[in-house]
């Protein structure tokens, strides 16, 4: 628990705050798939998938496809299936995380919600769940430089928030790339969640394979955040 006062929260979105039901994954899934690879290959793309779920998307795509154009045409395809299960109304908020922000918001806590998806899918989110008034601040990685896991969304949330050091921020997500953020930017607090792709087994192993200093909680949902920042 950290022991200085927590001033700016940066939450993950889908899978720590939004509820999607597996829709990232059958994104990446059909926009991978339209690529035809042999089946080698695209068992390969889909572990690398999965093991840098939360960073950014377009990157992952960079990595997979090696070629600009077809990570473009990708992440295209991506978004255009995500957003149709955001319109489809397939993305509901993760229970409490509402309740979360507004306690955040009454200890004079800034609410920062980042994420791997570009901008137009984190807003098209956003607006779909009625949250553009309920936090104070929403980031891509295009926003801050590099996307997860380094820790450029976390630490421009908390510039951007006027937090006063990097031990009043905390980091909460539901990947080890969002643990692994955390812990890159120094924050007072990192916890994973289990609420998404990840196991217990998995976040507790970040720091001892990053060679990270420090120790995240390990929260069964977002509302175990609470008792911390208090």
């Amino acid at each position: 628990m950290s022991q200085h006062r927590i001033s700016v929260a940066c939450l993950d979105m889908a899978g720590t705050t939004v509820r999607d039901d597996g829709v990232v994954m059958a994104a990446f899934t059909d926009a991978i798939t339209s690529f035809n690879l042999p089946v080698a290959e695209f068992v390969t793309a889909m572990k690398y998938v999965r093991a840098t779920m939360g960073q950014s998307k377009i990157e992952v795509f960079r990595h997979i496809l090696g070629s600009e154009g077809a990570a473009q045409a990708a992440n295209a395809a991506f978004e255009a299936h995500y957003a149709a299960a955001v319109s489809g109304g397939e993305v509901a908020a993760i229970p409490g995380a509402e309740a979360l922000f507004a306690h955040c918001r009454s200890a004079g806590i800034k609410v920062c919600l980042s994420t791997g998806f570009s901008p137009a899918t984190r807003d098209a989110i956003i607006a779909e769940l009625g949250w553009g008034s309920l936090v104070d601040l929403v980031l891509s990685p295009a926003d801050a430089g590099r996307g997860r896991p380094w820790p450029d969304m976390p630490l421009t949330a908390l510039l951007r928030l006027g937090g006063g050091s990097v031990h009043e921020l905390a980091v909460v997500g539901d990947t080890t790339s969002d643990v692994e953020s955390g812990l890159r930017a120094g924050a007072g607090i990192v916890a994973g969640v289990l609420t998404g792709e990840s196991t217990r087994a998995e976040l507790e192993a970040v720091p001892s394979q990053t060679g990270l200093p420090g120790s995240p909680l390990i929260l069964d949902s977002i509302t175990g955040l609470l008792p911390h920042l208090s």
